[in-house]
């Protein structure tokens, strides 16, 4: 069916896609001298934006899977629920939630703890912690891209 197999690969490629945007457009933008009247104001934008990309990544990738696992079936007749291109997706997932709900909520707690991070010491533990996480942060995203890019590629593969 073009329908499932299109709406498997159109979640796929949002949620790469998604990613590709916030990491080497919206993040580097905002936070470019002279944009935004401060670096609070563009984090304020990056964690907004980043609790909605990871909404979306989990929509699309509870989307991707069960148009993958119905594709499957109806081309093969049987639900494959362990291809390649979903256990990747699960982990994509997997790692979407643990950026979420023990990295992003961390981060943000300790941002409002400091009010404005740039007046807080570089050797303030709060601080120290919360440029900890972010670097966690951001293998996160960079695994979960790196993943998404690899399932984008195993689906096309599959579908040609």
């Amino acid at each position: 069916m073009a329908i499932i197999r299109f709406v498997m690969l159109l979640a796929i490629v949002v949620w790469v896609g998604g990613i590709i945007f916030f990491a080497f457009v919206l993040a580097p933008t905002v936070f470019h001298p002279g944009i935004l009247p401060s670096r609070q104001l563009a984090g304020a934008i990056v964690s907004r934006s980043l609790g909605i990309l990871h909404w979306m990544g989990l929509t699309c990738g509870l989307v991707f899977a069960a148009t993958s696992i119905l594709d499957s079936q109806i081309t093969t007749g049987m639900a494959d629920v362990f291809a390649a291109r979903n256990l990747l997706v699960y982990a994509m997932i997997v790692l979407t939630l643990i950026s979420m709900f023990a990295i992003s909520t961390r981060m943000l707690a300790l941002r409002n703890e400091m009010a404005v991070i740039d007046d807080v010491p570089h050797d303030d533990p709060r601080r120290v912690e919360f440029n900890r996480l972010h670097v966690w942060s951001t293998r996160l995203e960079s695994a979960v891209l790196i993943l998404g890019l690899a399932v984008v590629y195993l689906t096309s593969r599959r579908l040609s």
